[in-house]
């Protein structure tokens, strides 16, 4: 046991002279070399340096640290990168997004659909309230506030229905719009560009 601890004191001593040993080299703000022992100082981190060992070679290199410019382009790059990672995972081909890009279209136009089916309705209710109204007014009695009441409440829900209409179709152009970029990428991806 007492060899053993003995060698480790004995390593632990080599392991700190090595430490001590290391040189720090890196250019101060005057362009001037400098070679420390202490280690960087923080004003001098950022710029890069180098690490010596006794001997005098380069055990280390720390590169300079990103600018602004880099580090934007970095994170695009990995951004870019995560997104064609996503790419690959959801499509193993063009075909794969042409398929996806059918169905969303179709669920989309189905919707669509539905909602200027449920406009139409309104539309047609809208109009035999108006005759109802119209009816009234040429019996010469006034036409009930409920009826008038109704026939408001109709024209609100035609509006929201066509504004939902535009937003879907709206999303329809998005969706042509991000399929289409991501078949373009797909295909540089895999090879597959046409």
């Amino acid at each position: 046991m007492r060899i053993g601890s003995g060698l480790l004191l004995l390593l632990g001593m080599l392991g700190a002279a090595a430490v001590q040993a290391e040189l720090y080299r890196y250019v101060d703000d005057k362009g001037v070399v400098v070679l420390n022992r202490q280690g960087v100082p923080p004003q001098h981190i950022g710029k890069g340096y180098e690490v010596l060992n006794a001997q005098g070679r380069v055990t280390r290199v720390v590169p300079p640290a990103p600018t602004p410019e880099e580090r934007q382009r970095l994170l695009e790059a990995q951004a870019r990168a995560t997104s064609d990672a996503q790419l690959l995972r959801l499509y193993a081909s063009v075909e794969d997004v042409e398929r996806a890009k059918v169905r969303k279209l179709s669920e989309l136009d189905s919707v669509i659909g539905i909602t200027r089916g449920n406009l139409q309705s309104l539309r047609t209710q809208q109009a035999n309230l108006q005759s109802q109204a119209a009816g009234h007014e040429r019996a010469g009695r006034t036409v009930p506030e409920q009826l008038v009441t109704q026939i408001d409440n109709l024209s609100k829900e035609q509006a929201s229905l066509r504004r939902d209409i535009e937003r879907y179709r709206q999303a329809r152009k998005q969706a042509e719009s991000s399929f289409a970029r991501e078949h373009q990428r797909v295909g540089e991806l895999l090879g597959q560009s046409q």
